[in-house]
Formats: C-alpha cells, structure tokens, sequence
C-alpha cells in the first residue's frame, strides 16, 4: 500500500515473507503459523524471538498453554519464581492460506525458500503457540524431522475443527452441545488434545472429562498431549504411531538418522517462539 511519496506500507504475507529471508523453515513456519491464527505474542517477545533469544526469561520455560493473557497472571501465580506460562492474546487471523500462496509465486529468490516451503506446510486455525507447535511437530514432513500425520487421509490434521454432539453425546457430557477439538485426525477419529496449566485448574478438569464423555459417545478418541510429552519424542512418536494405527496406514520411517532430526525440528520450532531447548 503506497502511504506517501517514497513510503509504503507492506500486508502481513508479504511482511512475513521479508522477515523469513535466510532465516529457518521451523521459525518462518512459526510466524505463519501466528499470523493464520487467532492468537498474538506480545510485542516484548518480538526482540528476543528475532535475535535467536529466548522468552521469557528464567531457569524454566514451559510451552505456551491456550490461554488469553487476562488468564496469564493467574495461572502463573501457581507456578514457583522462576516457572512462566508465556502470554499471548487472543485476535483475528491477519492473513489467509491464499495471501500466502501469492506472495511465495513472487518470491522466487533462493533467500526465500523456507519461506516457500513453510507456505506449503502451514495450516490456519491454530488457537495458541503450544498448538502451532504441536501441529507442526506431529503434522510435517518426516525429512524435516516431524512424523508425518499431515500425509493421512480426509486432510491430515485439522485445527480447532468443531463437533457437533448428538443427543448421546450431549446427554454423556452433561449440556456440552459441541466440542473444539485442538488438532483433530479425521481419518483416525482423534483428538489430540494440549494441556497446559489452565487445565489442571479443578474446573478445568470437570469441564475437560465432560466434554471427552462427549466425544467418547460420538466415537472419537481423545488422546491429552501435556507439557512434558511436547518435549518428549518418543512419547510424540507414539501419538503418531496411534494415529496410523486407527487410520489404517503403516506408520515407518524411510530417513535415516530420524531422531536426531527430529530433535533439531523440534528445537528449532521452538527457538520460533521463543522457548529455550529441551
């Protein structure tokens, strides 16, 4: 957009674009991944994320939870002094799949080639930077270092993809007319779900078991993903594994050197928001 004589301001595609050149596939992904989605880093993350820093600062980090950040302070009050849940804030998506795809036509300079390729492996909907990172690790490509659920049939992974109860399911669930299920496996009917601090909060729990009654009636597995087993590969390994297991598909690798690869994914998608390296 021209503002004035020799001033222009860029869209968010084509800003993202700008800001991937020579940087990573996993960090362009994570911008994509936010700039598709309805949450927002505050801007203290932006400095520290962009020089290869970690946020916030501290002894322990832990992966962002789904919460908005008038939730923040609350939930980080029951952690010790030096234990943060990371804010983000709720917000409308700035960009879409097709303004992405336009802008990666134009860039066709070898500078731009993560962010071509992390074009092609993003997805929209993601509701905080915990799911975005669970997406892409259980979601990408295996020669990345992800496992590949992506490839299964009906379309992958879907992002908060919504579940309308039938009357079984609403009456196993207490009223809960629907579910939003986190990252959602059509072919495989399951949910997989992040939990982060503000689901161990006691209501949290009681709403949390009433709603998976609900998807449990509506014949869908409900698999829970918490902070830990994010850093954990074997136990992501074998969410996958479940995943092939109930869509039918052979779960195998055809790359060698997989978990080391895996970890440098891993840690690279979490240097892209910010978190230190497990």
């Amino acid at each position: 957009m021209h503002v004035e004589a020799d001033i222009y301001a860029t869209s968010p595609a084509m800003t993202a674009m700008l800001c991937s050149k020579n940087e990573s596939v996993a960090k362009t992904l994570m911008l994509l991944m936010e700039l598709l989605g309805t949450y927002s880093l505050p801007p203290g993350a932006t400095y520290p994320i962009a020089y290869d820093d970690i946020w916030p600062k501290g002894d322990v980090y832990e992966a962002m939870d789904d919460l908005d950040c008038r939730d923040d302070q609350s939930a980080t009050e029951q952690q010790n002094e030096t234990r943060y849940e990371q804010a983000h804030y709720k917000c409308e998506p700035a960009t879409t799949i097709e303004e992405l795809e336009a802008v990666a036509r134009f860039a066709k300079s070898s500078s731009y080639a993560s962010f071509r390729t992390a074009v092609k492996l993003a997805r929209a909907g993601s509701a905080s930077p915990a799911e975005s990172l669970m997406f892409a690790v259980l979601g990408a490509p295996m020669r990345f270092g992800g496992f590949g659920c992506c490839s299964l049939p009906m379309g992958g992974l879907l992002l908060n993809h919504r579940i309308e109860f039938d009357t079984l399911a609403v009456n196993m669930s207490s009223g809960i007319p629907y579910a939003i299920c986190d990252l959602y496996c059509p072919a495989a009917g399951v949910d997989n779900e992040y939990n982060g601090i503000g689901h161990e909060l006691q209501n949290a729990r009681i709403h949390d078991g009433n709603r998976n009654n609900g998807l449990k009636a509506m014949g869908i597995h409900v698999l829970v993903i918490n902070r830990d087993q994010m850093k954990d590969l074997v136990a992501l390994e074998a969410f996958a594994q479940m995943m092939h297991r109930l869509a039918g598909v052979r779960f195998r690798y055809r790359i060698k050197g997989y978990r080391k690869r895996q970890a440098a994914w891993l840690n690279a998608l979490r240097a892209g928001i910010g978190l230190a390296p497990v």
